[in-house]
């Protein structure tokens, strides 16, 4: 055990991590330098482009120290956005110590400050490494001085290196040696191992990946989840090398699989602890809890006839994404569908995009949407996703909505604009604090549902790419909140409702009406597109319809015979108002969802 090493590597999104894990397989010559490609431990398309980790992995190093001893170096690599903390935090559970990256030509960053507080909570040893040192807008003594001033980490200890490069690698294989203690465990006590991830597998079902922390476990034993009924047997336990390799046994330090029949990952939870049937541990590792989704939005196929196909994609696709939850769901404008929860923006953007890609399904996507509580004059309490859910405004006593915490590390001349665009969201409780000379760290009490659908990317715009932006949840609390129902000829179209602060009814019922004019195609009849909150209609956007001039053949005479006419034209639009079905475009359904109109 004295020769193992767990670890970790935490940083803010594109501050290298992807790239030194690489560096760092290479180095150990795991695999031949021909099968080497970028992001080796990033299996998914969708991770290469847009240069993220969603799904962590897990690889084993061996390494000859400058001591001549042989150690094994267990990386688990952890996802790199806000949405998959929880996992971040049982990833880190499983280790002893955490190399924090950081980006020599852009410091510290909010998610390195919410990384660090995660690692230390652990009791985790920090090794701080500054990365990217060969670019030319590299500042490594200011990054020094961040480390010191916000991380209260000793500049001195930090190992300066370029993941693309090369440089400074070897440094850091001897300091995860050297630093990091080696894990702590008992071969005799009962056994005790968390679950940090799981992947479906086709033929053999759920793999577990686990931290064992004590006694053994090998093929044949009997295993239990602690918060799960029912016993499997261990097919096959082993470690990660580039591929899974099958061992006799994994023993308390060791970090691997275990293949054991299960057959779903939902039966898997991240954060449960396996222990034996026969001779269980006293009580489950601390740490678990249920993850629950925060972002909803319901998901209906292009054409009715694609539903059976959209079934069965989500029922696949479930088996690998455990966090993803769905439920049958139907639309009088888009028919059947389903309703799911996502742990967030990104992670219902990465599930879209891989049932389309996929899976080859075509799909419309309603407004993203969080759950309300509305508590009412009878008593009871209820909790609402979805608008069409919204109960009876007479029975209504209080409403409330989550709100987070959210931490925004910006330049100081993009100030005044980070500022404007958190008032707008309705954020407050602002404070303040300078962690460098130039950049100012902001954090703002805000409603999850003015963060969920465009914050991010205006964030992104107003400083030019340079603000970092990460949150935590804090609680619900009172707010006025309205259901906008959206008329097309004054038809309600159940799949544009939303449910809204009551300040900003109206500033969504006019995007939304004006972003519908732009799609909806002309008909021969007048048509109105409304925002209404109950009766009450607060916006309005008209389709001009159709018109053939039917005066033109009249060269003068009385004026009568030309209204004559014109009343005629008239009473016919009328007609065909009152019969005229207006189709409503898949575009439309996309518009109202775009963060600018262009």
């Amino acid at each position: 055990m004295k020769n193992i090493r767990n670890f970790s590597i935490i940083a803010h999104i594109d501050h290298g991590k992807s790239t030194l894990a690489d560096r760092l397989i290479q180095w150990t010559m795991l695999i031949p330098e021909r099968q080497l490609r970028d992001q080796m431990l990033d299996t998914m398309d969708i991770e290469r482009e847009r240069g993220i980790t969603i799904k962590s992995n897990t690889i084993t190093l061996p390494y000859v120290a400058d001591d001549g001893q042989e150690y094994e170096l267990n990386l688990i690599d952890t996802p790199g956005h806000v949405d998959f903390s929880y996992e971040v935090s049982r990833a880190l559970a499983s280790c002893e110590g955490v190399l924090l990256l950081v980006d020599a030509s852009q410091g510290v960053e909010a998610q390195t400050l919410a990384n660090l507080y995660l690692a230390l909570e652990h009791g985790l040893t920090i090794i701080p490494v500054i990365n990217k040192i060969d670019l030319p807008q590299a500042d490594i003594e200011g990054a020094k001085a961040q480390m010191e001033r916000e991380l209260a980490l000793d500049p001195d200890a930090a190992i300066l290196c370029s993941a693309k490069e090369g440089l400074g690698i070897d440094q850091v294989l001897e300091a995860i040696v050297t630093r990091i203690p080696p894990p702590t465990g008992s071969l005799d006590k009962p056994l005790s191992a968390l679950i940090f991830d799981a992947q479906y597998d086709t033929f053999r079902g759920a793999v577990i990946y686990c931290r064992v922390f004590d006694g053994v476990v090998k093929p044949g034993d009997v295993l239990r989840l602690m918060s799960h009924p029912g016993t499997y047997k261990v097919e096959e336990v082993g470690v990660f090398g580039l591929q899974r390799e099958s061992r006799k046994q994994l023993a308390a330090g060791n970090v691997g699989y275990i293949i054991a029949g299960v057959k779903t990952v939902r039966d898997t939870r991240i954060g449960d602890t396996i222990t034996h049937e026969a001779r269980p541990c006293a009580q489950a590792l601390p740490g678990f809890r249920e993850v629950k989704p925060v972002v909803f939005a319901s998901v209906y196929p292009v054409s009715n006839e694609d539903y059976l196909a959209l079934a069965e994609a989500l029922e696949k696709y479930q088996l690998n994404d455990a966090a993803l939850v769905y439920q049958k769901d139907s639309s009088a404008a888009l028919g059947q569908g389903f309703r799911c929860g996502f742990l967030g923006l990104l992670h219902l953007e990465i599930v879209q995009e891989r049932l389309e890609r996929e899976f080859g399904q075509s799909l419309i996507m309603t407004i993203p949407g969080v759950q309300y509580r509305f508590v009412l004059r009878d008593g009871h309490t209820v909790m609402v996703d979805n608008p069409q859910h919204y109960p009876d405004p007479i029975r209504i006593q209080t409403t409330l909505e989550p709100f987070i915490k959210a931490t925004i590390i910006t330049p100081e001349r993009f100030l005044g604009a980070v500022l404007k665009l958190c008032l707008e969201r309705r954020g407050m409780n602002s404070r303040f604090h300078y962690p460098a000379p130039g950049r100012v760290e902001m954090s703002f009490e805000m409603p999850l549902a003015e963060v969920i659908i465009d914050f991010y990317d205006r964030l992104k715009t107003v400083t030019q790419g340079y603000g970092s932006f990460d949150y935590d949840m804090l609680d619900y609390r009172e707010s006025d909140l309205v259901k906008l129902d959206i008329l097309v000829n004054a038809e309600k179209v159940d799949a544009l409702s939303m449910i809204v602060h009551r300040s900003r009814a109206r500033e969504w019922a006019v995007r939304v009406c004006d972003r519908l004019k732009n799609e909806i195609p002309r008909q021969q009849f007048k048509i109105a597109i409304q925002g209404a909150l109950g009766g009450q209609i607060i916006a309005r956007s008209t389709i001009t319809a159709f018109r053939k001039d039917v005066t033109s053949k009249c060269y003068g005479g009385d004026i009568t015979r030309k209204r004559k006419l014109l009343e005629k034209q008239r009473a016919g639009k009328k007609r065909m108002k009152m019969v005229g079905a207006v189709e409503i475009p898949q575009s439309a359904f996309v518009a109202v969802l775009k963060t600018e109109q262009t």
